[in-house]
């Protein structure tokens, strides 16, 4: 069985398993059935890792299974690429004798790549074939250590960081470690209103996109010597997100008389603003990540910086919804913020009675490719300021990127004990 078949088979079977039609993987995997119908009979292969990966964790593949879908991936791509890059052969022409009063002249050591003249047949000397063979070589070769890197490894390495770190430790949160990016495009001890949708159009790695001659119109300046690059990543941040968009509950220290009916989801961050309002008990963070460059960015971890801890306050409780729920249930890293040292745990979610698998890293995301990570916080004994520190690293280096509240840390209270209100339609007020 060759590489590209057992590939298929592998395919196969995790699809069989999981029982996705091919219609529904296809809009998963974001090409068309056809295309997956050829790589599951082992006629096409995927290009990019990428297509792997999401079928992978659309099928529901466990870490071992992975790491076999990407090693047969691997061994295919590379038999591909070796087959690619022998010529055919063709015969040579016959060299004429030198003339024997005439000097033979030294052949010069260059080689000239494009395409002949119309018509021109293309002729190789032996040279040019035994050099072809070794690049098939050594394709095969490299694609045998990046199985052997990825079966020692797994799926959840971490790799090894060249670039700055933040710092660990509570207290650290406030600190903005050298060399990395907030995902709100300013620093962290900001004084700017708390913003929904904070973007941090970080310049992209001049590296990212691969080896070429002159950098891309995105591309950012190499950075100086002793210098972290900066993050080639942009981040939105949606800090007001409700369960089944419309529970969640909110700290505020006006009266029920002075409060405006709640608002719809989209408009949370104006009223929360409004009415002087933190998240109460819980809050779910969504971050959509974009890659800046032409290549691929590996996220490696969260990690949660605790910037203040304080007793709650002894405010009101306002529940925007009477209880709603819904059949989705999605896949999130939990947060305990009341731990000593929190950490972003990931939980599996629920799909109308279907699991859906818990988040992991590493993740790859691209311009082509967002990822969305969604974090949900909670505490029961802290008025809590906190973000959140996302490890990368890309052809160019490595480093953080902090995600906040526009600039400010996200801040989530305790609200055990405190009076909660609720929204009364039919008489236009706030109750108990």
């Amino acid at each position: 069985m060759s590489e590209a078949e057992d590939f298929a088979r592998l395919m196969r079977e995790l699809k069989e398993r999981g029982g996705l039609s091919y219609g529904v993987l296809a809009r998963r995997l974001q090409t068309s059935t056809s295309t997956l119908h050829r790589y599951c009979k082992g006629e096409a292969l995927p290009a990019e890792f990428a297509v792997v990966d999401r079928f992978a964790r659309a099928c529901g593949a466990s870490a071992a299974e992975a790491v076999d879908l990407h090693r047969a991936w691997l061994l295919a791509d590379a038999r591909r690429r070796a087959g690619a890059a022998a010529p055919t052969p063709v015969p040579e022409p016959p060299v004429p004798a030198p003339d024997p009063g005439q000097a033979v002249a030294a052949e010069p050591a260059v080689l000239v790549v494009g395409p002949a003249a119309v018509g021109e047949p293309v002729v190789r000397p032996a040279r040019y074939r035994r050099r072809a063979a070794v690049v098939a070589a050594a394709g095969l070769a490299a694609g045998a250590l990046a199985v052997a890197l990825l079966a020692v490894t797994g799926p959840d390495r971490g790799a090894p960081q060249t670039g700055a770190r933040a710092g660990a430790g509570p207290g650290a949160g406030t600190r903005e470690p050298a060399g990395s990016g907030s995902a709100s495009g300013t620093p962290s001890a900001g004084g700017a209103a708390p913003t929904e949708s904070a973007t941090g159009p970080a310049p992209p790695s001049a590296a990212s996109g691969g080896p070429a001659t002159a950098p891309a119109p995105s591309a950012a300046p190499p950075a100086a010597p002793g210098q972290a690059p900066a993050a080639p990543l942009r981040a939105a941040v949606r800090s007001h997100v409700w369960a089944a968009g419309c529970d969640h509950a909110y700290l505020s220290e006006r009266g029920p008389a002075s409060v405006p009916p709640p608002p719809v989801e989209a408009d949370a961050p104006a009223w929360a603003s409004a009415q002087r309002a933190v998240h109460a008990g819980n809050q779910i963070v969504e971050v959509t990540l974009h890659g800046t460059g032409g290549g691929a960015v590996v996220l490696e971890g969260l990690e949660v910086r605790m910037a203040a801890r304080r007793t709650p306050p002894a405010w009101n409780v306002y529940e925007m919804s009477q209880g709603c729920g819904g059949g989705l249930t999605p896949a999130v890293f939990a947060v305990n913020l009341d731990a000593p040292r929190p950490l972003a745990r990931p939980v599996a979610g629920n799909d109308a009675g279907n699991r859906l698998p818990a988040p992991s890293f590493p993740m790859r995301v691209s311009a082509a490719e967002p990822v969305v990570l969604r974090v949900a916080a909670a505490t029961t004994g802290c008025d809590c300021d906190w973000s959140l520190d996302l490890r990368w690293s890309s052809p160019a280096g490595s480093g953080t990127l902090r995600i906040d509240d526009g600039g400010r840390p996200l801040r989530t209270s305790a609200a055990t004990g405190r009076p909660v209100y609720g929204y009364a339609l039919e008489q236009g007020r706030w109750s108990r």
